[in-house]
């Protein structure tokens, strides 16, 4: 185990930081509620106007000033330069307020702010690592000021939400996630860094814009693209040993295949195959609480069989086993569909992570097909009346009319989540789902949406998002000193998240926690995460008083602390 800093609230901040120095520090900066004693101590007398505030007034100014802009792509810049000029009071604001400020610094606004990244980036956050200063990752990662990270979150911002190539934009994706792991978990913002690795875009808009801050060159790929990515994260194991890194947005080509390379070597996941796949699945095992219908009983489609959707069906077909099934009848029940439609035998291009799911042509021998020359989603439903559809697509309305009616002929309560971000690639909306299946349908969406109103029923929309996994994850991991990320501790942070929806008491109930109980939820993942690393063995065992003492010590507080001045 490391020794965190001093983090906690009254332990006064020693700083030989003045003036000018002092209140240009995001992390140290207190704005007008430095108090008198520290304006004259710290010399910031004239600097700040004469009103000694507190943190509730800054919270109420911020907010004044965010809700008068029009756009969420204002409030989210707005938001984006006050983390970077008051950390504390940043994540004050957000704790307070995450149903309001979680689509605005998360998704889907975020993926707005990546596109326009270039436009509105003032300060330095995070570290830029392009590929012609290869040769100076090491020098670029030895700085002191991160001596105390503890959680890395890396993108090569290829495949941005479902926006695709972003170049280095996708910057926006690590901050943003790192601003969950600090908002939901409680891990301190020293503790975190986001990095862009640089290697280039595809994306015309991005080249030819006279703004773009990232390298103009088009992407490198192949044995470049690897001895790249080699050289940071051998730099990352030597500097950090005991990191925690997370990869975020990488393409499908190299998400699966980054993440098996490196899985064993140091303590990494990735959140979009393997953090989607826990919160999808915690959301259907809350659905089962209003359906009745058995986990092993379920029938599963999935549109998209690239990286998540076959983290979300691995992850799925590993709980269906633990309940009694054998691997051969859990991959029954799954059917993916992807660009060439359904995965069958014999199909060309299968890739390792699609081969458990892919059908045997005996299946489909008799169905009613629309075109026999390939099987779509339609047809899938028709056939297979499965129980569950997933969406994980990128695709604009992919879930049409005439599927999701099918479906509902089948199925008293279909449970579908198109999960694919932003909201404007939403497979459906819940409006939709709502109207085409007469109300039945049990919703979860990878971004937020309004309540639906059906008949005379108001209908809340749950947020199938991974802020309900990943922080709670890296909490987890750094409370028990883990030193690898196994699959069974996302099962393990599914469940705990099914076990905390209001269904479990009332099948009226919404199917996961609301938004503003995502401390709790964290928390707990966190325990549950660090509880089955012991068990997996890849973290030494204490018992749960201690576990909750280290969890505790672990999760910051945004408050304001006395200042000391040190003398050098």
């Amino acid at each position: 185990m490391y020794e965190l800093p001093a983090f906690g609230a009254d332990t006064p901040v020693r700083t030989h930081l003045t003036g000018y120095d002092l209140v240009t520090k995001p992390m140290l900066n207190k704005g007008m509620a430095f108090s008198e004693r520290e304006r004259d101590v710290f010399r910031l007398h004239g600097l700040l106007p004469p009103h000694v505030g507190t943190l509730d007034e800054q919270i109420e100014r911020r907010l004044r000033v965010m809700r008068a802009f029009n756009t969420d792509f204002e409030r989210y810049a707005f938001l984006r330069d006050l983390q970077d000029t008051n950390e504390t009071l940043f994540y004050a604001v957000l704790v307070r307020h995450f149903d309001e400020l979680l689509p605005l610094v998360y998704t889907p606004t975020v993926g707005e702010g990546c596109q326009h990244f270039s436009e509105i980036w003032r300060k330095p956050r995070g570290l830029f690592l392009s590929y012609p200063n290869r040769h100076r990752i090491r020098e670029i990662l030895s700085d002191a000021r991160f001596d105390h990270v503890r959680v890395i979150v890396v993108s090569d911002g290829e495949r941005i939400l479902g926006l695709g190539d972003q170049g280095a934009g996708g910057m926006g994706i690590p901050i943003g996630k790192l601003s969950l792991y600090t908002g939901c978990a409680g891990i301190h913002p020293d503790l975190t860094l986001p990095i862009l690795l640089d290697v280039g875009t595809n994306n015309h808009e991005r080249l030819t814009n006279p703004l773009y801050i990232g390298w103009r060159h088009e992407r490198i790929v192949g044995e470049e693209y690897d001895a790249f990515v080699e050289e940071f994260v051998s730099a990352v194991v030597e500097r950090w040993p005991n990191v925690l890194l997370q990869w975020e947005d990488f393409a499908g080509s190299n998400a699966s295949r980054l993440l098996h390379k490196y899985r064993d070597r140091l303590c990494t996941f990735n959140d979009d195959i393997q953090g989607t796949a826990a919160i999808a699945a915690g959301t259907l095992l809350a659905a089962i609480n209003v359906t009745g219908i058995a986990l092993t009983q379920q029938r599963i489609a999935v549109l998209g069989a690239g990286s998540a959707g076959c983290g979300i069906s691995s992850l799925l077909l590993r709980i269906m086993v633990d309940a009694g099934l054998s691997e051969e009848q859990a991959r029954k029940a799954f059917f993916l569909v992807d660009r060439n439609g359904l995965l069958l035998e014999g199909m060309e291009g299968i890739t390792q992570a699609q081969m458990p799911f892919v059908q045997q042509r005996e299946v489909v021998k008799d169905w009613a097909l629309s075109k026999p020359e390939q099987i779509g989603l339609f047809d899938v439903v028709r056939n297979a009346k499965p129980t569950v559809l997933i969406g994980v697509s990128g695709q604009t309305g992919a879930f049409t009319e005439p599927v999701v009616r099918a479906m509902a002929e089948n199925v008293k309560r279909p449970v579908i989540f198109p999960l694919s971000n932003p909201t404007s690639r939403s497979e459906a909306t819940p409006q939709q789902l709502v109207e085409w299946t007469q109300g039945r349908a049990l919703i979860g969406t990878g971004s937020p949406f309004a309540p639906v109103q059906w008949q005379d029923k108001r209908i809340d929309i749950d947020q199938t998002n991974n802020s309900y996994i990943f922080p709670g994850v890296g909490l987890g991991v750094l409370a028990a000193g883990a030193t690898r990320v196994t699959d069974a501790m996302f099962v393990a942070a599914g469940k705990v998240v099914a076990d905390m929806s209001p269904t479990v008491n009332d099948p009226r109930g919404r199917l996961l926690p609301p938004v503003d109980q995502l401390r709790a939820v964290s928390v707990a993942v966190a325990r549950a995460v660090a509880v089955q690393a012991q068990a997996d063995g890849v973290a030494e065992a204490c018992d749960e008083a201690t576990l909750d003492k280290r969890i505790q010590a672990i999760a910051w507080e945004p408050r304001y602390r006395p200042y000391e001045l040190v003398v050098t």
